[in-house]
Order: C-alpha cells, then structure tokens, then sequence
C-alpha cells in the first residue's frame, strides 16, 4: 500500500491506496491557526508536525495496513524555515500576509520594475503569496530571525523531511509564483544569489525520485513531495493523448493549461494568470480564482449571522420556489 498527505490550507488529509490505486484508508484533520510575532494568522507548523506524525504512526501500526511507500503533496507558496537544531526558527507564515509597500517598491525598482520582472518570473505581483518576498522581508525588516534561518524548505519538502530528514527544494514548489525562478532562464532569479538568499534553500532534486526510510523497524520508500495543483495533473498528462484543462478545486480554483506554450503576456498577467512548473520543468499556464476561500467566509458570515454551526448550510433542506 502507498499512503499519501494531502496538506490543503483548510483540510489536511491522509490517505492509504491500494496496489489497484483504490483508497482503503482516509484520515482528515481541521487545525487551528496561530499568530506569527505580528499577530497575523498563520499554519501553526508545530501543531501540523504533530498531527502529521501521530497520524503516520498510527496508521502504520495497523496489522490490516502494509505500507511500502510514503509521498506527500501540500499547498505552495508557503516556506518553513528550519534552524541549526533542525527545528522551526520562525513562523510558517501565512500567504496572505501584508507585505510592507515601501519594502516592495524597493524590490522591484531594484530589480527591474514590475513588468519586466513579473514577466521574467510568470507571476503577477503578489506579495507575499510570492513566497520567496518573505526571505527577502526576513532579510530587510527581520535580520535577527533572517540570520537563525540555517535552511529554509518549501511545504512539501519540509513534510517529507519529517520522515526522511533530508533537505531538498524541487521544481514544481519553486515554479509555484515564487519569485525566485527566471523562466525564460530556466535558473533561479538573479536576485536570489544577490540577495543571499540562495544559500538559504536546499539543492534542487527531481520530484520523482525516492528514499529508503526506516519506520518502526520497517523500511519504506519516500518521496520528496510536490505542489498540490502540479501533482495534480500527473495522472491525466499520464493517461490523456488529447488536449485538456484541469480545473483543480479548494481554496484556489485553478485552470491548470499544460498545452499553451506560450509567453505570458502583459494582459495575461494583469487578469492574475500565471504559469506552474510541472515536475519534468515545463512551464504550465494557469488562472486562478480564490473561490475556496470565499466561500469559507461566506459560510463564517451565514454562521455568525444565524447563530449556526458553520456546516450548517449543508443541511439546510431544499425548498422549491413556488
């Protein structure tokens, strides 16, 4: 059996398949959030790591369960920081973070402008939900937590180094609007080494490759992790001889086009597309909408307002108009 995390900004889930790719098992957790040193909202990493663990012993400590083979796939544009200890060193802080405008305006005139560098990056500007602006705002606003960073690992691979205690980097978490890839280079950014961020990520290594892990005396083989919208279209640029869109669903709603090659344009970047990296290094267009957040407020508005439990709305009988 292969067990899977499934590290969504909502829900996090593990589940078992089978040889025949059938779910045997599912597991799925709520977790409360915590606040970085600002007071902003953030994934409270200690409680995630736990949960994480806990699950994955449990479950491999369940005599109906031969598990061979361990991977995970999580939500981008989120960095953990890691100290010389190996442990967090700082907050897994939130993508939706206020970035400083006066910080931004200093980076992009810097750098190029915002055109020419959204354009080099496939990325609209975004702020913090470019992930890599939060090493560079560590660095320009933080420097004490900046210089206690020993390695700082996108989401996915800090899961897998839970299990694996390897540091990596791979493609499709770096091309996940980071700023920090130069897509017409096919490199990293010229102002991540500049900057001195580079000697804070960990060496790039191909997504599908794996290690031999030991748990509970029993040896298993791990992945390194991927970005939770470029797995998923794996599967189907597996299976599918025709052009297709993905339509991938949950806090984002993502139009994923591996088939459009290309340049992004001005206009494109403008109405927030950008472009994803799949795991072999190819530039994937895609659109986005925050649909699955809204539609969290609006069910935390619904509950407020009627004084409801905030599934509430789903058992809400339906009502034919007259």
């Amino acid at each position: 059996m292969i067990a899977v995390f499934d590290i969504g900004k909502t829900n996090k889930k593990l589940f078992v398949y089978d040889e025949d790719y059938n779910i045997v098992f599912e597991t799925s957790a709520h977790l409360e959030e915590t606040v970085d040193e600002d007071g902003d909202p953030c994934e409270d990493v200690h409680r995630l790591t736990k949960w994480i663990r806990d699950t994955f012993y449990d479950v491999t400590s369940r005599s109906e369960f031969n598990i061979k083979a361990i991977n995970f796939s999580t939500y981008g544009a989120s960095l953990v920081h890691l100290g010389n200890d190996g442990l967090p060193a700082a907050p897994l802080y939130n993508y939706l973070k206020p970035f400083p405008e006066d910080l931004k305006a200093e980076f992009y005139g810097n750098y190029g402008g915002e055109k020419a560098f959204a354009k080099a990056t496939a990325s609209p500007v975004l702020g913090s939900l470019n992930s890599g602006m939060i090493l560079y705002f560590l660095k320009h606003r933080k420097p004490d937590i900046f210089r206690r960073i020993r390695q700082s690992l996108h989401l996915p691979q800090y899961v897998s180094s839970l299990f694996t205690s390897a540091y990596c980097s791979d493609l499709t978490s770096i091309g996940c609007h980071t700023n920090l890839w130069d897509f017409t280079a096919n490199d990293y950014h010229p102002w991540v080494a500049k900057e001195g961020i580079e000697s804070k990520l960990a060496p790039i290594r191909h997504s599908d490759s794996a290690m031999e892990i030991n748990v509970n005396s029993v040896l298993l083989y791990s992945g390194i992790g991927l970005h939770d919208s470029s797995a998923a279209l794996i599967p189907y640029l597996s299976h599918s001889a025709e052009p297709f869109i993905l339509l991938s669903t949950g806090t984002w709603c993502i139009a994923l086009n591996p088939f459009n090659a290309t340049p992004l344009t001005s206009e494109e970047l403008a109405h927030d597309c950008l472009c994803y990296l799949t795991y072999e290094g190819k530039a994937v267009k895609a659109s986005r909408l925050f649909l699955g957040h809204a539609h969290e407020e609006k069910c935390k508005e619904l509950s407020k307002a009627f004084n409801a439990a905030e599934d509430a709305y789903k058992t809400v009988p339906f009502m034919e108009s007259s």
